[in-house]
């Protein structure tokens, strides 16, 4: 028995702003609990090598700087510690070879500026090519 005759039934309707509102909530969340990575430069793996030392060329030249500042070339001492005396030295050794490399052995604890004096006096002596010389630790 239908005792609403003039009534049309209405077609059930399914409301979505709650649903919608969950998931924004649930996606506000997710954005506020997530941990995001920055690099600032590439992550890449080295190759390694148990290399001999290499054997001294003829156009590298050797640089001795000791704890007290003394500096040798070509393990000859040079007499004084100015950057002009440093310099012909480096420029005796170099003598005619093209380009020779510099390599700076000082040791760890020289101090910095009698480092930056033999690195001057290459630069006065025209030598460009500069490398530091290492040890492997004890590991």
């Amino acid at each position: 028995m239908n005792f609403q005759r003039g009534r049309r039934q209405e077609d059930p309707e399914i409301n979505l702003i709650p649903m919608i509102d969950v998931l924004l909530v649930i996606l506000i969340f997710l954005m506020i609990t997530t941990t995001y990575s920055k690099y600032a430069g590439l992550e890449i793996n080295l190759p390694t090598a148990d290399a001999q030392q290499a054997a001294e060329q003829p156009n590298e030249i050797s640089v001795v700087v000791s704890v007290q500042g003394d500096v040798m070339v070509n393990k000859s001492p040079v007499g004084a510690r100015d950057v002009e005396s440093i310099s012909l030295a480096l420029r005796r050794a170099a003598g005619a070879a093209k380009d020779p490399m510099l390599i700076i052995s000082a040791d760890a604890k020289a101090t910095h500026q009698s480092v930056i004096d033999v690195m001057q006096a290459a630069q006065l002596a025209g030598l460009s090519r500069i490398s530091f010389a290492t040890q492997h630790s004890g590991n």
